[in-house]
């Protein structure tokens, strides 16, 4: 949640936006600014931008190059890391079956990617198991532990699940099944019975590294159970030892897709991965690349809302083992024709998520919903793939926590997303506890859950009752943070090129967002189907730029833009470099906008 803001001046005096946002600059710290450029010998943006973030003046170097050398832990730091790899290790040098049951999320199939390439690089093959998100749901559940046994399974590794899968892994454990589960979501005091459990949420692990995304947490057993084997003296001539840092690509896939901070390791592990991405060395993140129309060096933007909703794709609307299946084959043809099915599912998600948002934003209109503190929309029919996305889009137009269920019987899988401030993972937890679900559990800023259609009523009040305090919190010290102002004039490429030093940006490194001031707009115009694409121009008259709005067509925002009449404007957004036709030029992603004039 953001401070007090009462005591700071609105940064240009804008106290109410057209997206009723207060504007704030993130760092009024000069002198810290000056300091890092100059220590670094950066330009002075830069060290504005990281001063905004909360970058120290010692902390500057290794934030602004981030290495695993230097950041990367011991792997037996985390508890049962070392009972997780040794079971492994031991499962290797005894050629038992070992599968990964992976979540059908992004984080979920790059751990189960990254996973499965180790072990083929060592030349022993694992099976892979991602629950149909419909018919099974989320996480490990009994009848996919006895198909696993059925099929002679020793060994199987969960990853991005199973941390509360209680009764699930007992019964694992009872049919003989032994079970490793590495995860990243909140654990509780007990643990599930397994052979080990990794996660550095665990109630008693250090807290250091609980930004970490599954797929970080896998990449660490990889590189534990690598070293296990080499101590044994398993790699030899005839067995040579593979090198982890070949599949960071994977890693910075799924980190910036599971939306967890970029800081510390989460840094060094984007930073390379993104590296290793743009030499093109996995033929499906390649074949990926290509029907995704990405023909640049990758960027945290290019993972977020190219690739990562693709292979999202599979486990929304089509078929949940197609991403994974994607990331390990080294099959150019195989990855061809997975790409393009995936690229396929993702348009078919979009026309789904387009209508289950219509009827979800009409019934909460209707219904007098968008007064609740935490808006809780269920309907029949949705489909359960894109009910998240939905959530995420009623919780920006309303700027309050949303829950969408997605009804089937007397029972409704929901998906809820929260704003800042606003813990809704705990609260999900809580309503657990106390039985007015009957599963879920998630982040602060996103949960999932399974409820009985008679306790929605039950679970709207007690989420009330739990948040609304919250809620109006940060509603109160709603705004929008800046990293300072600047002409039209000096929006350019130059620019664009000294603030990459600073990032990869994502969660908990924002990318920058500045305002340009006094621009007129000389253009705007409605693309796609619900786009504001508009031309600025500065107080000289001369210099122009193009921004784009997404998704602002009958809001406030795009309505005023589109009805400018030569009006001043203070304009804040993005700025991104822009390639069309073997040109490339500086573009402005309107985020927010005051109309001066």
């Amino acid at each position: 949640m953001d401070p007090d803001l009462s005591t700071e001046p609105a940064f240009l005096d804008v106290e109410k936006s057209l997206k009723d946002r207060r504007w704030r600059l993130r760092s009024t710290n000069e002198r810290l600014g000056l300091a890092i450029s100059q220590r670094l010998g950066v330009p002075e943006i830069v060290g504005r931008v990281m001063a905004g973030r909360d970058v120290s003046l010692e902390e500057a170097e290794q934030y602004l190059t981030p290495t695993l050398r230097h950041l990367l832990p011991n792997p037996s730091s985390f508890k049962d890391m070392d009972k997780a790899a040794e079971r492994l290790a031991d499962a290797v040098r005894t050629r038992e079956n070992i599968a990964v049951f992976g979540d059908y999320d992004v984080d979920g199939a790059t751990s189960s990617g990254l996973l499965k390439r180790f072990f083929n690089a060592i030349n022993h093959p694992v099976e892979i198991y991602i629950p149909d998100r419909i018919k099974e749901g989320y996480g490990p559940n009994k009848a996919a532990m006895e198909s696993l046994k059925a099929q002679d399974i020793d060994l199987v590794v969960t990853v991005d699940c199973g941390i509360v899968s209680f009764d699930v892994l007992a019964h694992a454990k009872e049919i003989g099944l032994d079970v490793i589960v590495v995860d990243h979501h909140q654990a509780e005091t007990r643990l599930p019975e397994a052979v080990a459990v990794v996660n550095p949420k665990r109630h008693d692990e250090s807290q250091e590294f609980t930004y970490l995304a599954a797929v970080g947490v896998a990449f660490l057993l990889v590189v534990a159970v690598n070293r296990a084997l080499r101590e044994a003296g398993w790699y030899g001539d005839q067995r040579p030892e593979p090198d982890p840092r070949h599949w960071l690509d994977l890693v910075a896939l799924g980190t910036v897709c599971d939306v967890v901070p970029l800081k510390g390791l989460n840094r060094a592990f984007v930073s390379q991965g993104l590296k290793v991405m743009a030499r093109r060395g996995n033929p499906g993140l390649a074949a990926l690349a290509d029907v995704s129309g990405l023909d640049e060096a990758p960027g945290t933007y290019h993972v977020g809302f190219l690739l990562g909703p693709r292979v999202n794709a599979g486990g929304r609307v089509g078929k949940p083992e197609y991403g994974p299946q994607l990331l390990a084959s080294e099959d150019p043809e195989e990855c061809r024709k997975l790409a393009s099915y995936l690229d396929g599912f993702n348009k078919d998600r979009k026309t789904i998520e387009a209508q289950v948002q219509e009827e979800a934003m009409n019934l909460v209109e209707q219904s007098g919903l968008a007064k609740d503190p935490v808006v809780i929309v269920a309907g029949e029919g949705w489909h359960p793939g894109v009910i998240g996305i939905v959530a995420s889009r009623i919780k920006d137009s309303y700027q309050r926590p949303a829950i969408v269920i997605a009804l089937d019987g007397e029972e409704g899988k929901g998906s809820g997303r929260s704003v800042a401030g606003v813990d809704m993972g705990a609260a999900i937890g809580a309503a657990r506890h106390s039985e007015l679900i009957l599963a879920g559990g998630g982040h602060a800023m996103a949960a999932g859950l399974t409820v009985a259609r008679d306790k929605i009523d039950e679970l709207r009040e007690f989420l009330k009752s739990r948040l609304s305090s919250d809620v109006a919190e940060a509603g109160r010290t709603a705004s929008l943070g800046l990293d300072g102002a600047m002409s039209v004039e000096g929006a350019n490429m130059d620019l664009i090129s000294m603030l990459e030093q600073a990032g990869p940006y994502g969660a908990g490194n924002p990318e920058p967002r500045f305002a340009l001031t006094h621009v007129r707009l000389v253009q705007a115009s409605i693309v796609g189907e619900n786009h504001v694409r508009c031309i600025l121009t500065g107080r000289d008259g001369k210099s122009r730029l193009t921004g784009i709005c997404f998704r602002s067509l009958e809001t406030p925002l795009g309505d005023t833009l589109l009805a400018h009449q030569g009006a001043s404007f203070h304009i804040a957004g993005h700025l991104r470099a822009n390639s069309w036709r073997g040109t490339t030029t500086a573009q402005l992603l309107i985020e927010d906008a005051v109309r001066l004039s």
